[in-house]
């Protein structure tokens, strides 16, 4: 899954180094954020040194620290969990739904405990689950919701944006990502106070910046550096103009996998509405030949990549007590496929030839 960066971009750094641009946070990372608030149909967008960090940031915002508990989903990118004990929380792990890969909403009441500040809901690979019922039980709850959309720009539900359903939501615009500027996130939010607090926190907890006038280096409240560089806003710029067309070939390349890999009885696809979502990543689910099948493409020269690992099964998190047999099942058995943008109808049809192949016994 390669970063996609075209003349428009180099163009662009050139421009806006020749302009005598300082390369830090300014009028380009404002533009950039305007841009980020306006597609996902957001009032307010944070731009922050990386994805991590934006969730980290967003939990900070909202109050969350010590002796506090943000219930996750045991399967996702680890970064989710790291981002709550970076505020200084407690991740509660609990199971995922085989549907969506997403938290299983059936167990999210039972581990719901007084200690309870906050669910995070991650939308992996764009999907979703029954966004009423869920904010429902916040709600019930008096919860927040933090939205790790990290994988989902360009993923909607119901005509609405992944990560504008919580109080705060959370985008990834690191390498892999549909759209890219190296490292880097936004934050999302409608609160006003939780966006004045986000600027704060990312910039020393300072509500006015070292470039204003005035009392420009009072602290108002705990901060830190995660700001973003306007070098990286150029590159984000001119990612975005690109996005359209990107989230439409992502959805085009998916259904082209499904379509040349639909008889293979050892491959399955997690249910996937195209309407709404545009897969990062091209994943399936192959039932016990993953780590053969994976070798013998490589050997072909075609790229592929496990799922993540389940969380409770990380040194960092092996204290972690519970049953965990979904999160399990997509570690072991999911596969991520080729997956670049630039990849054209003839690449996925290789691919999907060579594991064809590989079931067959013809290679």
């Amino acid at each position: 899954m390669e970063p996609w960066i075209g003349e428009e971009e180099k163009l662009a750094i050139i421009e806006y180094l020749d302009s005598g641009g300082w390369l830090t946070e300014f009028k380009r990372t404002q533009e950039f954020e305007q841009m980020i608030a306006e597609y996902v149909g957001s009032k307010y967008a944070v731009a922050v040194n990386n994805g991590t960090v934006s969730l980290t940031v967003a939990a900070m915002a909202l109050g969350i620290g010590r002796d506090d508990e943000v219930i996750i989903p045991d399967y996702t990118m680890i970064a989710s969990a790291n981002s709550i004990v970076l505020a200084g929380a407690k991740p509660v792990f609990i199971d995922i739904d085989r549907k969506n890969l997403c938290l299983d909403l059936e167990l999210l009441e039972e581990a719901i405990t007084s200690k309870t500040k906050a669910v995070m809901f991650v939308s992996i690979n764009g999907r979703y689950t029954d966004m009423k019922k869920l904010l429902s039980i916040i709600d019930r709850y008096n919860l927040f919701l933090i939205e790790d959309a990290a994988q989902s720009l360009g993923s909607k539900c119901q005509g609405k944006h992944l990560g504008t359903f919580g109080d705060v939501g959370s985008f990834s615009f690191s390498s892999p990502k549909i759209i890219t500027t190296g490292q880097g996130g936004v934050l999302v939010t409608e609160d006003d106070q939780l966006y004045s607090r986000m600027k704060m926190i990312k910039d020393f907890g300072r509500s006015a910046s070292g470039r204003s006038e005035g009392e420009a280096d009072f602290h108002e409240i705990l901060g830190f550096n995660f700001k973003f560089t306007d070098l990286q806003a150029v590159i984000g710029i001119e990612q975005m103009k690109k996005l359209n067309w990107r989230v439409k070939r992502k959805k085009e390349m998916y259904r082209l996998y499904r379509e040349f890999l639909q008889n293979i009885p050892q491959i399955e696809f997690i249910d996937t509405d195209l309407q709404d979502t545009a897969p990062w990543f091209i994943d399936i689910i192959v039932k016990g030949e993953r780590d053969r099948l994976a070798s013998f493409l490589n050997k072909r020269g075609i790229g592929t990549r496990p799922f993540y690992p389940a969380i409770h099964t990380q040194p960092p998190y092996s204290h972690v007590k519970g049953s965990f047999p979904n999160s399990n099942w997509a570690a072991c058995s999911g596969l991520w496929l080729p997956s670049s943008s630039f990849l054209t109808d003839d690449d996925v049809q290789y691919v999907c030839k060579n594991i064809k192949e590989y079931f067959t016994g013809c290679a």
